[in-house]
């Protein structure tokens, strides 16, 4: 083909459109990837709305990117061959030359190429992207799989691994939404013994079905600390919902030594003080997605233990409408568009 399809929005905040554009040539150290499926993930929408610096228009994001290889730039890694299933994430890339990078932390590149705002995105019939995001698909994963795992699965997934918990652990996952029902899953499968938090006693029976040992209402008269501890208290808490009071209500719910592991995405300030850590030696750590060997990681595992995000696949065709759902938090739980 001469030229390929890609759902663009042409100012901040504007809708999309289907373009045609034409076909690009993968440069060196780079492929040409022809796109399968990519989920939307909220982030989209700070690049969307430019809300962080240097985001340029006409703009095609979408960082949950699966695919397989079409071509191969020049000087290749000759691991990679034309055929090959690959995902790509919110690590779109590394620069190889800051600090973090020379000391192999390559997550936290301070020029992190991020697909959607480095480069085009994968709300596309094809990418471009450097070999070092390339992450191999298992035969075992659809795409329409795949795509949310290299974002979603793989932020739960090494938020759970790289914390203080181990197998036998009272862990819980706060929010059962888009990120937070894949935390749960993993949660179960690692060892954990599962928490889930969410709003309403109407979710219990679904967190239950998502592996969870117990469920805990946060709009209870109980408090979510009070039933954390008398759980035992949590070893862990990933924080996948993106309110920062819910996620300060976890804090006193910890157990000596806890770890609190924000992944969920909120403007306001969390309301912790120095006391609440100081005296149980308590943690508050950030985490930032993985690299493309850890989106391989969480697919590995993914397939192994049958887990698989919860979908909605939709038509390139209608990215704005799927998008809009998206925001509106309606989708149930990730939006995935399809170019087949």
């Amino acid at each position: 083909m001469s030229t390929y399809r890609a759902a663009q929005v042409a100012a901040a905040s504007g809708p999309f459109e289907i373009v045609q554009r034409e076909v690009p040539r993968p440069g060196p150290g780079h492929v040409r990837i022809a796109v399968d499926a990519c989920g939307i993930c909220h982030s989209d929408s700070a690049f969307v709305d430019a809300l962080l610096p240097g985001v340029r228009f006409p703009l095609v994001p979408g960082h949950e990117i699966a695919g397989h290889i079409d071509e191969l730039g020049e000087g290749t890694d000759l691991s990679w061959q034309v055929g090959d299933r690959v995902a790509v994430g919110w690590f779109g890339g590394s620069c190889g030359h800051c600090t973090p990078c020379r000391q192999g932390d390559f997550i936290v590149c301070q020029n992190l190429k991020v697909p959607g705002w480095a480069y085009d995105g994968g709300f596309a019939e094809a990418v471009i992207a450097p070999t070092d995001a390339l992450a191999r698909i298992p035969d075992a994963l659809a795409a329409t799989d795949a795509g949310p795992l290299a974002c979603a699965g793989v932020t739960t997934y090494n938020g759970l691994r790289r914390s203080s918990a181990r197998p036998g652990d009272l862990v819980a996952v706060l929010g059962i939404g888009g990120l937070g029902h894949l935390g749960v899953k993993y949660a179960a499968a690692m060892g954990f013994e599962t928490v889930a938090i969410a709003r309403g006693s109407d979710k219990a029976d679904f967190a239950k079905q998502l592996g969870a040992h117990h469920y805990i209402d946060s709009t209870a008269d109980t408090t979510v600390a009070d039933a954390l501890q008398s759980l035992g208290g949590a070893k862990a808490v990933l924080a996948t919902a993106a309110n920062s009071d819910a996620i300060t209500a976890t804090v006193e719910g910890l157990a000596p030594r806890g770890e609190l592991v924000v992944i969920g995405v909120d403007a306001e300030p969390l309301g912790i003080s120095p006391n609440q850590l100081l005296m149980s030696g308590k943690i508050i750590r950030g985490h930032p997605s993985g690299t493309a060997q850890d989106v391989q990681d969480t697919m590995a595992f993914s397939a192994l233990h049958g887990i698989r995000p919860m979908i909605e696949t939709v038509p390139l065709d209608q990215a704005d409408e799927a998008y809009r759902k998206m925001l509106s938090g309606a989708a149930r739980f990730r939006m995935v568009l399809t170019t087949g």
